[in-house]
């Protein structure tokens, strides 16, 4: 190369020879002399950095570089012609240079064995030589490669007589006409070329970053240029260049495995096969260089471009044959190599075996066939190498060998889909079909017999089935994707031999199913049959035995769906009918726990009218009533508050998850895949497939609905029905010495709310730190509404001790809005307006003490009538504001002598004053006179028309107080 740049008219400057010039640069812009000659100095100055470079690519030492351009430029200068070859260039410089101008023997040694060995491949193995001129280069040759005689022995006349008779014979050689003649050809382009052509690709590899091979340097192009000064001594051409060069690419691609170079590589190729209006005798110049190549243990003579491309075809085949191998780490050059190989041709055999490189535009049958063996092989080869190893990494990983393979080739065919046969497809549509029908048909070989076998879930089925139907399922995707790309649609039960595991797992999953049901129930009872009802934190508010519940509902859920396999509306329905039973039987557990709160009121004292005592007597006891049944009165010890407020957090819990768990198993199940015959039916049309999607998610619907929300139904109904009674329970059993008998007992100053409400309040903060914040209002609530009941009950059926002056009225009023207050904890608590409208008829009742006794009495004779037409204002059987029970009693319980008179003129009720109205704890609803009086009280009825119906309700209240009298 620095021979063709000598001798093309450019000066090799030494390092010497730079540092000469910079100085005399200096000095002549010292002396203001500036030329023409400065700016050919700074294009010199480039050359010399650019081989510079090519020295350091190249590894050559600044020595070496040294001695090889003070001698060419000495060369030059004497050579006469502007032509040079290789001959020489060899025999100047081994006439110039000696073994002083090296630093090391050994590395004088080398270079002169080199020349030699230069000079004998290109004049010494020259075809037509004559025999004298033979013998005269092999003789020379002889004493250049003594070194005894040719550097010590012989002196430099004779050694240049040596040389001057090898260069006799390569002038003679270099006079003969080319054989094409093409300009500039001389007969070292033929006879030499295959030394030339080594000699360029070593230059070519100059090009290389040394530190990091995969990298063309900076100075590429430039150096690129310089190189083409050999052109003309190396006999290369355009077309030679662009081949040789894609071929260098190529090789430092295969050495270094980076991408850029094989696209480099890649329009090197392209462009060598886009050459048009090639010139005809370059063309035979280029169709004369033969190279061999051995293929199947067979020789093939190929011109320099179809050994290049052929050499690029082999390999391109090699990888191709099992892409999966060469190309699933480096995904990116699978379709760089696919073009490369599709650009220099496919190597294919004839009839007679002979081997030829056969040209494709990529769409014809010849690609087709070639890229269907790729896929084919390369399936296959990764097939081996997973199956190999199953058996053993089955033992590592502890499972199914069939499972472990039908992941693997998931693997494979994930990539298929992905990465090859996007691109596979540009030129064979259908790939996917190919690789998925192959790979589904080696693996069906070794998963029937298993099939065949199963017959309930066991640990291998629970492993082999779901990886299978995932199989199956990925190969089908990949198949369908194939048909779309190419066009047509294949039923899939004519060219697919599905696994059947939908239609195997069917009965199974259903006798799993039911097996669980009975683990569920059976877990379920003991969890609730161990439960105390104490909070599980103070964070958890729920009890212990939901939370296992839940626990082994969802693990039953998560195990069901974890099953993988393909499933039916019929499975669905299995599983909510498992969990319905287990969460219904929990919830009945709980109801059957609960006690009817008619048990908690005091049985209701007897009706009298107010009279005081001036002089005491002996009062008379009440009738004791039924003493409660002792399981009945179990229950309602052991449902203190706490457990009660356990029991609705509990309830809640309930509600708060079943929202969970629907959810849950609706995102699972739409992530279930029907088997392979519900998901391909060649029958179906498509309105057909969405008009049986539609249907099936309603039935889904359908199905969640009536499981779920029966749940939160029965659920509902339990928190109003705990809610109720405890509200109840608070105020009429827990507080009922401290507020039922307690209030208004003797007289209504003495006896004042403001003394009880500290005790409700003290419950209600209880309450509120134990019960959940989503279920405090409606707790509170039924308390508030149990105190208002109580506080109506004790102005109505507060007893003998219990009278009421029209003095007692405001004190009354007052303490009912402090009751109310208490319930709206200044904003903090219940609405206003809810506990307002809660206290209506407490109001109401008031309202009624409030009036004159002629009034109310004049009021009870309207009720009677109403009761004797049948408009009676009671609504199932409670006490209304204007009904005959309602205002009898609040003439009982008026300090008043008129109503006084009037009940005993009318009903001739025994005075207050001798009874003493001490009720028991333990008790039923009320007594059995007051249950028989209200029983046959039925109606009032004072005009001359009821006249008989009043004589009747006097005669029932003279019975039934005649039976309590001494």
């Amino acid at each position: 190369m620095l021979a063709s740049i000598v001798f093309s008219g450019v000066q090799v400057y030494t390092v010497q020879d730079r540092k000469k010039e910079k100085s005399s640069k200096f000095l002549s812009g010292f002396k203001g002399k500036m030329d023409k000659a400065h700016l050919q100095s700074q294009s010199l100055g480039r050359h010399s950095e650019l081989i510079d470079t090519i020295r350091v690519q190249m590894q050559i030492s600044e020595v070496m570089d040294l001695c090889m351009r003070q001698k060419l430029m000495q060369f030059a200068t004497r050579k006469l012609c502007d032509r040079i070859d290789i001959p020489q260039i060899s025999l100047g410089l081994l006439n110039s240079i000696f073994k002083s101008d090296f630093v090391h023997e050994k590395s004088y040694m080398q270079w002169k064995y080199r020349q030699a060995n230069i000079l004998e491949e290109v004049l010494y193995f020259f075809v037509n030589l004559k025999t004298a001129e033979r013998l005269t280069i092999k003789s020379s040759l002889a004493k250049i490669r003594n070194t005894k005689e040719w550097d010590f022995i012989m002196p430099p006349s004779e050694r240049a007589e040596v040389l001057l008779a090898m260069k006799e014979v390569a002038s003679k050689l270099a006079s003969v006409p080319g054989q094409f003649g093409i300009h500039d050809e001389t007969c070292y382009w033929t006879a030499g070329y295959h030394l030339n052509i080594r000699i360029y690709e070593k230059l070519l590899f100059g090009m290389f970053d040394v530190l990091d091979e995969g990298q063309l340097i900076e100075e590429a192009d430039e150096i690129l240029m310089l190189i083409k000064l050999t052109w003309s001594t190396l006999g290369i051409n355009q077309r030679m260049h662009n081949v040789l060069y894609g071929w260098v690419l190529f090789q430092q691609f295969v050495g270094t495995d980076e991408a850029t170079l094989l696209e480099y590589a890649i329009l090197e190729v392209q462009q060598v096969l886009s050459t048009e209006d090639i010139d005809g005798k370059e063309e035979q110049y280029m169709n004369s260089l033969v190279c061999s190549r051995v293929f199947n243990g067979k020789e093939k003579k190929l011109s320099l471009v179809e050994a290049i491309f052929f050499s690029m075809s082999i390999w391109c085949d090699s990888k191709l044959l099992d892409y999966h191998l060469h190309f699933s780490k480096k995904l990116n050059n699978f379709k760089t190599v696919m073009t490369l190989a599709l650009a220099v041709g496919f190597i294919t055999s004839r009839e007679g075996g002979e081997i030829k490189l056969t040209k494709t535009n990529g769409l014809d049958e010849i690609a087709a066939k070639k890229l269907k063996t790729y896929i084919q092989k390369s399936i296959e080869a990764a097939y081996s190498r997973v199956a190999a190893t199953m058996d053993l990494e089955s033992k590592l990983e502890r499972t199914h060998p069939l499972a472990l393979l039908a992941n693997e080739l998931r693997l494979i065919a994930n990539r298929e889909l992905t990465v090859f046969c996007p691109i596979l497809r540009h030129w064979c549509p259908e790939a996917g079909m190919i690789s998925a029908m192959l790979l589904n048909q080696l693996y069906g070989e070794r998963l029937k017999p298993f099939l065949k076998g199963v017959m309930n879930l066991s640990e291998d089925v629970k492993l082999v089935l779901p990886a299978a139907d995932m199989l199956d399922h990925d190969l089908t995707q990949l198949y369908s994707s194939a048909c779309k790309d190419h066009g047509s649609f294949h039923p899939f039960d004519q060219d697919f031999d599905h696994y059947e595991v939908g239609e195997i797992s069917r009965p199974i999953i259903l006798d799993w199913v039911i097996a669980q049901h009975g683990r569920i129930l059976e877990w379920t009872g003991r969890a609730f049959d161990l439960e105390d009802w104490e909070p599980l934190s103070s964070q958890q508010r729920q009890a212990v035995s939901v939370v296992e519940v839940f626990r082994i509902v969802e693990e039953t859920v998560d195990q069901f769906f974890g099953l993988n396999l393909p499933m039916d509306i019929t499975h669905l329905q299995a599983l909510l009918s498992v969990i319905f039973h287990s969460l219904d039987t929990y919830l009945q557990k709980v109801i059957s726990e609960s006690v009817e709160k008619s048990y908690l009121f005091p049985p209701a004292p007897s009706l009298t009218r107010y009279k005081e005592m001036v002089i005491p007597i002996a009062k008379k006891k009440l009738v004791e009533s039924t003493p409660l049944d002792e399981k009945v009165n179990n229950k309602l010890n052991e449902l203190t508050i706490s457990k009660l407020c356990v029991r609705l957090n509990t309830l809640q819990y309930i509600q708060k998850q079943m929202r969970t768990l629907e959810d849950g198993i609706r995102k699972s199940w739409a992530l279930v895949r029907p088997s392979a015959n519900q998901r391909w039916t060649k029958e179906e049309s498509l309105e057909n497939l969405e008009e049986s999607s539609m249907m099936s998610s309603e039935s889904i619907d359908e199905l969640f609905a009536t499981t779920f929300n029966i749940i939160r139904d029965t659920a509902t109904d339990a928190i109003n029905k705990i809610c109720d009674f405890i509200g109840t329970k608070v105020v009429f059993w827990d507080l009922r010495d401290s507020f039922l008998f307690r209030l208004y007992r003797g007289n209504v100053e003495d006896a004042r709310l403001d003394s009880i409400l500290p005790h409700v309040d003290t419950v209600l903060d209880r309450i509120c730190d134990l019960i959940d914040d989503a279920l405090r209002d409606l707790v509170v609530l039924s308390i508030c509404q149990a105190a208002l009941e109580a506080f109506v009950w004790v102005l109505l059926d507060g007893g003998p001790s219990r009278a009421f002056s029209d003095s007692d009225i405001p004190m009354m009023e007052d303490d009912l809005n402090m009751l109310k207050d208490l319930f709206v904890a200044d904003g903090e608590g219940l609405p206003r307006s809810l506990v307002q409208k809660k206290a209506e008829f407490a109001e109401q009742i008031l309202s009624l003490f409030a009036l004159q006794t002629g009034t109310v009495i004049q009021m009870l004779m309207t009720a009677s009538e109403h009761i004797s037409t049948g408009l009676d204002s009671r609504k199932h059987g409670r006490l209304c504001l204007g009904d005959a029970q309602t205002l009898v009693r609040v003439l009982c319980h008026k300090k008043d002598r008129e109503a006084s008179k009037f009940l005993k003129r009318q009903y001739q009720l025994p005075m207050s004053s001798e009874y003493d109205d001490t009720p028991s704890k333990d008790s039923t609803l009320r007594s059995p006179l007051i249950s028989d009086l209200i029983k046959r009280s039925a109606s009032f009825h004072w005009t001359e028309k009821g006249q008989s119906s009043f004589i009747s309700l006097k005669k029932k209240l003279q019975e039934a107080t005649s039976e309590i009298r001494w």
